[in-house]
């Protein structure tokens, strides 16, 4: 999975900012910070990511296409527009049935409360 920044101070069309390559996953990060960051990624049909476990929060938005979600072994299924929050020490994994697109959110502050 490669990684690229996005330049600040420049409008974008989110969906634009990032493409389909054949047979991989492709991620661009919008911003990250040591409290958090913004990724975009792109999932081609029959892509997977392996599941894993994160500490945070991850809120998930599908942007392009439909994506399949499993969480702590329940399938969500994710059409254009729909989000779900990944929630800490959960176990995810991310499957293309079809190619999408999403933007990921980690939020890394506020656990201390």
């Amino acid at each position: 999975m490669e990684t690229y920044e996005i330049e600040k101070e420049k409008s974008h069309i989110i969906v634009e900012i990032i493409q389909y390559i054949p047979n991989a996953i492709l991620s661009k990060t919008i911003i990250k910070k040591t409290t958090g960051n913004i990724t975009a990624s792109s999932f081609d049909a029959g892509e997977e990511l392996a599941e894993k476990t994160s500490p945070f929060d991850n809120y998930i938005q599908i942007i392009d296409g439909t994506a399949e979600i499993i969480i702590n072994e329940q399938t969500h299924k994710l059409t254009l527009g729909q989000g779900i929050v990944i929630p800490a020490h959960s176990t995810h994994c991310f499957n293309a049935n079809v190619q999408f697109k999403m933007i990921s959110t980690i939020i890394k502050s506020g656990y201390e409360d």
